[in-house]
């Protein structure tokens, strides 16, 4: 039974997009394996990454897989101007799922301009236009997603298919399975909170929903996460979320906690997302994170990744985190759909 059959505040059906997330990831992959009309990328010898928000986050997930299976280097850029480097040897894969996002699309022009090969993930808009005139290659996504931010099995594996199509990055197969396994056991697990019945996200969400949480992340996957994590509760929950990497925070943050812990234990809750791919000394920073903050704040959670590899890991994380932030606008009667701040933003910018 979905949550939302039991009277959950969610207009726009982002738990049903949450919990399709196997499916979508399934959908992305066919998709993404035959489409016709990619450049030809013999020459290339490094990887750009474009996109804002939830497609954004594409970039990040690339470079994650490119960090075991890349041939090339992957560069991520949530910025209009394009490194001054991009030519002929870059592969500029361009990710907006409305396709009109205005930062991508104008670094899109940028890459087009500089003679990079392009293709475009999108579900068409302007960008999907430029492109295809262009003779780049257009690459669409599965429907029915509600919203970007509900997209992630798409826009973060059809890039990975694809760069792995165009033989820039070792066979990704094995770990595009696993993730897809990791995610509909976690989803299943937590697939029977509706009414007044919690399970492990819910309850997560009841601890931390009247606090602002700190999320810390360890490595690579555990930082991606984090990251996902802060902005789920962000746009989800519309609450306040911090987030962190570990050890980056052992070298600055980690100076901050003990002062004013009166406030900070009234305010602040930490969730540390972990996985079994953690180096041995990232560890032994958490346990010593622990040790400094257990009286600083309210209280410490630990999420452990499910999965097989670094891409199962973080979708593992990032599907739980999405569970989360969903149940925390729930016990707060918040929509989750609905973004009226980012609305008002773009009426303001376009005034």
């Amino acid at each position: 039974m979905s949550p939302t059959d039991t009277g959950v505040l969610d207009t726009l059906g982002m738990f049903d997009a949450a919990f399709g997330l196997p499916d979508q990831m399934a959908a992305a992959v066919e998709l993404a394996s035959s489409v016709d009309g990619l450049p030809d990328a013999s020459a290339v010898t490094s990887i750009l990454v474009l996109g804002m928000g939830g497609s954004g986050i594409s970039g990040d997930i690339m470079a994650l897989v490119a960090s075991e299976h890349g041939r090339v280097p992957v560069e991520v850029s949530r910025h209009y101007e394009l490194p001054s480097h991009v030519g002929p040897h870059t592969l500029v894969m361009a990710v907006s799922f409305s396709g009109d996002t205005e930062e991508t699309v104008v670094a899109a022009e940028a890459a087009v301009a500089a003679g990079a090969p392009v293709v475009a993930v999108t579900t068409g808009g302007a960008l999907g236009d430029l492109v295809s005139e262009a003779g780049g290659g257009v690459c669409g996504l599965p429907k029915g997603i509600p919203l970007p931010r509900a997209a992630l099995g798409a826009v973060g594996l059809t890039p990975v298919v694809l760069a792995t199509r165009l033989g820039l990055l070792n066979d990704t197969a094995a770990a595009v399975d696993a993730a897809i396994e990791a995610v509909a056991g976690r989803l299943g697990a937590n697939a029977g909170a509706s009414g007044d019945t919690d399970n492990e996200a819910r309850t997560l969400a009841r601890h931390i929903e009247r606090t602002q949480p700190i999320i810390y992340g360890g490595g690579r996957t555990g930082e991606l996460a984090a990251y996902r994590w802060k902005g789920q509760v962000n746009e989800n929950a519309k609450a306040p979320a911090y987030w962190g990497s570990v050890p980056e925070v052992c070298h600055n943050e980690i100076c901050a906690w003990g002062q004013h812990g009166d406030v900070t234990r009234q305010v602040n809750d930490m969730v540390y997302l972990r996985h079994d791919g953690e180096h041995p000394n990232v560890s032994r920073r958490f346990d010593f994170l622990a040790q400094i903050t257990a009286e600083v704040v309210a209280e410490i959670f630990e999420v452990r990744a499910k999965g097989d590899g670094s891409l199962a890991n973080f979708y593992d994380l990032a599907a739980f985190g999405d569970l989360v932030s969903l149940w925390m606008a729930a016990e707060a009667g918040v929509d989750p759909g609905p973004i009226p701040a980012i609305s008002d933003l773009k009426a303001y910018l376009a005034g």
